[in-house]
């Protein structure tokens, strides 16, 4: 028995096509170390530098606009429709604040980001009034009996039914600062995800769970639905409430009157107002800065330590040149 083998001589099977074959020396690794840590110093520096610029006020009000006699049993507080919720605080400014000043509302331990809850909706019948039965996926928040018909509600879905309905008041020195609510959302939920010719229905007129929405105002416009009907991905979060476009003072002191509605206290939540300026990165968040900071350092002591092992203890680098092989041909009898 004769087997002949036949080898190609051609570029491709000999592995012999124009390839990049970088060869990592001491002196390359050096430089892109180097490299990277000038370009992300100089940012973590800058991201920080901003940060510390904007000028935050935090208040956690859940505990404190609760009345101390129902301080043992909030759940009780805020369920009973016989109890003040109006809560007044006090709110020193500590730095300057230009406008606008935002103003936010943070939930602590709530998971947006639930399977079922996020299913709960039906974008249908948010965008188009001709999709107002479209209500499959909104359970238990789906439909009502009326008049022994059962009507969709408008919008349906436990989001829409869970809205904060928490509210704020802010004034300086007996005068009351306007909050502007315009321009909250985002310009591509207004202008597609919510309907112009969508209105609302039936909504709330069960179990109420959150904050009721006005039925001569179409979806399109009412943005603090819109604002919360964008979930978060964390359990804990913050939502735009409004805009304060006047410049606050340092040492200047707000009156806040908050509306304590929302039922945080079932789940063990809280509540926190914020008001805040931005920079050219958002909000105050150090952590941008400092990760930067800490990834060009960590590249600059690499640079080092390779320098240090370079100059003690050097390694040579071989090049390998490829092997030729011209066999055509092998015979082998049985």
């Amino acid at each position: 028995m004769s087997l002949l083998v036949v080898t190609s001589n051609s570029r491709f099977t000999q592995q012999e096509l124009p390839a990049c074959k970088p060869i990592l020396t001491p002196g390359w690794v050096i430089t892109a170390f180097i490299f990277i840590g000038i370009i992300f110093i100089p940012i973590g520096l800058a991201s920080l530098f901003a940060s510390e610029n904007v000028v935050e006020i935090a208040d956690r009000y859940d505990e404190d606009c609760v009345p101390s006699i129902y301080a043992s049993d909030m759940l009780a507080y805020i369920r009973s429709s016989q109890t003040n919720k109006s809560c007044t605080k006090s709110l020193t400014v500590p730095k300057k604040m230009k406008n606008p000043i935002y103003v936010y509302y943070q939930l602590d331990n709530f998971y947006q980001n639930h399977r079922r809850y996020v299913k709960s909706r039906s974008d249908k019948q948010l965008r188009s009034k001709a999709n107002e039965f479209e209500t499959k996926d909104c359970s238990p928040e789906a439909t009502v009996l009326v008049s022994n018909k059962e009507m969709p509600i408008v919008p349906c879905g436990l989001i829409a039914w869970s809205m904060f309905n928490d509210t704020y008041g802010f004034s300086l020195n007996d005068k009351a600062i306007q909050v502007n609510k315009k321009g909250i959302a985002w310009k591509s939920d207004r202008e597609y995800k919510f309907g112009s010719d969508v209105y609302p229905k039936k909504f709330q007129s069960g179990v109420i769970g959150g904050a009721k929405l006005d039925e001569n105002i179409p979806l399109s416009q009412q943005e603090d639905l819109i604002v919360w009907m964008r979930t978060a991905a964390l359990p804990k979060f913050r939502k735009l409430y409004g805009k304060i476009e006047v410049d606050l003072e340092a040492n200047e002191k707000i009156t806040v009157v908050i509306q304590n509605n929302y039922n945080t206290y079932s789940f063990g939540g809280k509540k926190t107002l914020i008001l805040s300026t931005t920079s050219w990165i958002g909000g105050k968040n150090d952590f941008l800065g400092i990760a930067y900071l800490t990834f060009g350092g960590l590249c600059l002591f690499m640079v080092i330590s390779f320098i240090f092992l370079y100059v003690v203890r050097p390694r040579l680098v071989k090049v390998h040149f490829p092997l030729h092989c011209t066999c055509t041909s092998l015979s082998l009898d049985n």
